[in-house]
Order: C-alpha cells, then sequence, then structure tokens
C-alpha cells in the first residue's frame, strides 16, 4: 500500500529514483554474495539447511532487484513523492538479518571442518 504526497519543492527528480535503484542493487548484491557464500558451505560441508537457506537467499536478492525497480519507476512518475510500503522495508531487513545470520553459520560450518 503506496501514497503519494505531494512533490516537494527543490526535489531532484532524475537523481532521487537514481539513488533508489543504486541502493536496491546493492542490497541485493549483498544478499546474492551471502547466498553464494552459505550455498557453497552447505554443498561442501554436506549441510542441505545451509543449502536451502543459500536458495531462498538468491530468491530474496532476485525479489529485492526487482522491487528496487518498481521504486525506481514509482520515484521516477511526475505524480509526486510516492511513499513506500512498510511491509517491503520490513521484508528486506529481515532478509538482510537472515543473509547475516547465514553468512555466519557459514563461517562457523567452514571453521569446524
Amino acid at each position: 500500500m503506496s501514497s503519494v504526497v505531494p512533490s516537494y519543492e527543490g526535489r531532484d527528480p532524475g537523481l532521487q529514483p537514481e539513488r533508489t535503484a543504486l541502493s536496491w542493487s546493492r542490497t541485493a548484491l549483498a544478499i546474492a554474495v551471502n547466498a553464494l557464500l552459505v550455498l557453497r558451505s552447505g554443498f561442501v560441508s554436506d549441510q542441505p539447511a545451509l543449502a536451502v537457506l543459500g536458495v531462498l537467499l538468491f530468491a530474496a536478492a532476485a525479489a529485492a532487484a526487482a522491487y528496487g525497480v518498481v521504486r525506481a519507476r514509482e520515484l521516477g512518475h511526475e505524480g509526486g513523492v510516492v511513499m513506500p510500503s512498510a511491509w517491503p522495508l520490513l521484508a528486506v531487513a529481515a532478509v538482510v538479518l537472515l543473509a547475516a545470520v547465514g553468512g555466519v553459520a557459514s563461517i562457523v560450518v567452514e571453521a569446524g571442518r
């Protein structure tokens, strides 16, 4: 659920969507890198739970990248600033936390071999 608020005076309509798209891309890349680390640890150490977590993190990285494209289009719209819904932001925060936990778990598994 997004809501449109009036546009701000002096807002640069070109840079904000670009910065938003770049930040979502960085977030998706960070999740994907952790997914690779977790997936590798799962296959190398024969831990199926880590492999499944790696696949889920890849899917979450793709979803974050797709949502970034949507947000960039929303911000590039001439109708004003579109405030994001809280749910995607909370979901991304949870996925980033899950990626961090998965990264730490893969390090612990690798250290224990």
